[in-house]
């Protein structure tokens, strides 16, 4: 178990911190290459649409052969997808390679994949902190990766950034092997599923449905916020140091926040962790809004989001491994996480279309606001007990 939730942290904490820092990147790129937000901000969106797309076939082939040759190949797709982006000269490459590819890479290299293992591999008494340990991996990323990339810009340049960090990407493939699960065990006894029956199940259940539609609110939150508040604070006069301390401080407290939210889901009703989690961050981002912008105020909106950032994930995917079982973990955290990238989509793509229509923000985050209350309302009848499957059949 010790491998592999280390080797499982240290793969999420590349994965995920490389992607934290990408805000970082939009006005040097834009400037330079003399692109509108849009054209940035719709590649990025690309890049969560096509994690979430391509999330369900990497679990369904982690599943079925293993999560090693998936997260190798979703390494070799990172480093290659950070080279092409850097030298990208059209908006259709750029999407090409910051969109498509990455977002290819980033499905084979993160939660869904990652968790996968980890549920066939921990007991179920600690499947809720171990997924709490990964996903704080993941934050601890953020906070190690933003001001690195900030600095590498600095010293660099942008382009030379991205070369550097495709190297980096590698360093995934060989903790893949950490990952290496034996065979599975002949399906001798107990209830027998397809994986088509699998889905066909999991998407009849309301439960699922409601954590879907949870999960999608919690991408749109998060994603356009990563994005786009580095522009956000810049368009408002703040240096761009305050942004690189904020992301970096969503990523120290989403630590705390990620490893308490796995914590407390050994003991406390999941579907109440989440419900909470999503009216806080309304609650947050209307008192961020309305306070005078300071660097302490965003700082304090830094640290309070930083807390809600990632919680959501090792709840909802212990709700649905506590629902369904482990055999298709990867699988069924894919399409939940496809409704979390659909929300990643609109929300990193309607915060470029909005700003340059309407020269501002303001729409978008309020948007975020009122979507937080409607996913703290649909988790609340979520039901988190085994599903009651019909008895084999007798021989």
């Amino acid at each position: 178990m010790k491998q592999v939730l280390l080797c499982g942290a240290l793969i999420v904490t590349l994965s995920m911190g490389i992607r934290h820092g990408f805000g970082l990147w939009l006005q040097p790129i834009t400037m330079e290459r003399g692109w509108t937000r849009e054209t940035f901000a719709f590649a990025m969106a690309v890049q969560n649409l096509m994690w979430g797309i391509a999330g369900p076939f990497a679990g369904m082939l982690a599943d079925r052969f293993g999560a090693f040759r998936v997260i190798v190949a979703g390494g070799l797709l990172y480093a290659g997808g950070l080279v092409l982006m850097a030298l990208a000269s059209s908006g259709i490459a750029f999407t090409g390679s910051a969109g498509v590819l990455i977002g290819m890479a980033q499905a084979g290299t993160t939660y869904a994949v990652i968790y996968g293992v980890i549920g066939r591999n921990v007991a179920p008494e600690k499947r809720s902190w171990a997924m709490g340990v990964a996903a704080a991996a993941g934050s601890f990323g953020q906070f190690l990766m933003v001001p690195v990339e900030n600095w590498l810009i600095a010293g660099f340049g942008w382009q030379e950034s991205l070369f550097i960090l495709g190297c980096l990407a590698l360093a995934i493939m060989p903790l893949a092997y950490g990952l290496k699960e034996g065979p599975a065990p002949a399906a001798g006894m107990g209830h027998v599923q397809s994986i088509g029956h699998a889905v066909r199940e999991a998407f009849a259940y309301p439960s699922f449905q409601l954590l879907m539609a949870g999960y999608f609110v919690c991408g749109f939150q998060v994603v356009f916020i990563g994005v786009h508040m580095p522009s956000y604070l810049k368009d408002k006069g703040l240096s761009p140091d305050v942004a690189t301390y904020a992301l970096a401080l969503i990523g120290l407290f989403n630590v705390f926040g990620t490893y308490l939210a796995g914590s407390l889901g050994q003991r406390l009703p999941k579907r109440h962790i989440l419900s909470t989690i999503y009216i806080l961050r309304s609650v947050a981002i209307v008192a961020f809004l309305m306070l005078p912008l300071t660097p302490a105020s965003v700082y304090v909106f830094s640290a309070v989001m930083g807390l809600l950032w990632l919680s959501t994930v090792p709840p909802t995917n212990a709700v649905v491994a506590q629902i369904f079982g482990v055999r298709f973990l990867s699988m069924l955290g894919g399409f939940v996480f496809l409704s979390h990238q659909i929300g990643s989509f609109l929300g990193v793509w309607l915060g470029g279309k909005l700003f340059d229509t309407t020269g501002s923000y303001d729409v978008v985050w309020w948007i975020a606001v009122a979507l937080g209350v409607f996913a703290a309302l649909i988790n609340m009848p979520v039901r988190e007990t085994e599903i009651v499957r019909p008895a084999p059949a007798a021989a």
